[in-house]
């Protein structure tokens, strides 16, 4: 399950809470790669031009597909801007015979600026930053997702329950019901 969108969209918010509930409850094997941390080992040695972007999508790309082969629910949060890289990603998946789902965690730039998380637009703002996607580089939408999820409204409770959802009608992921005790720890 691949979450793209812009910075601050809520990419990693999602995958972190819908990696917890079937872990927890489920105890399903599940590994989230954050593209944050991704971009401090796996491709520490990349920059931000267009290659380097792309070498990143697909070395995350194999990397989720290696984890799936060995029974892992594999949820990656990663902007993945364009939209050819991400298409070769889900061929890759597909032609392993990996089940992929594209999510667009679709929220607007005003709200991610707003958000902010790691201080990028405000460092943009200043100057201090560029090449920042959606801003002054480029972030092609998703046509057509697997789901699409504008986080601006809806608290993470209800995008999780999106995402189960999708996991289990497209994967046939057995999910139970959230029990009224877990119910009341995330609220």
């Amino acid at each position: 399950m691949w979450l793209t969108g812009l910075p601050s969209a809520g990419k990693s918010t999602l995958a972190a809470a819908l990696a917890a509930r079937l872990r927890g409850e489920q105890g399903r094997r599940v590994e989230v790669l954050d593209g944050d941390e991704l971009r401090r080992t796996v491709s520490a040695d990349l920059g931000f031009g267009r290659a380097d972007r792309e070498e990143n999508v697909r070395r995350v790309g194999a990397l989720a597909a290696e984890l799936a082969r060995e029974g892992a629910i594999v949820l990656v949060a990663v902007i993945a801007p364009y939209a050819d890289s991400r298409a070769d990603v889900r061929r890759l998946h597909v032609a392993a015979g990996i089940p992929y789902l594209e999510i667009h965690v679709a929220t607007p730039i005003e709200v991610c600026v707003r958000r902010d998380v790691k201080g990028l637009y405000r460092r943009h703002a200043a100057g201090e930053l560029s090449g920042l996607t959606g801003v002054d580089d480029p972030y092609e939408v998703p046509k057509a997702p697997d789901l699409r999820i504008d986080t601006r409204h809806e608290p993470v409770e209800t995008s999780v329950k999106a995402l189960e959802d999708l996991l289990r009608v497209r994967l046939q992921v057995r999910i139970p019901p959230v029990s009224k005790g877990a119910a009341a720890q995330t609220g």
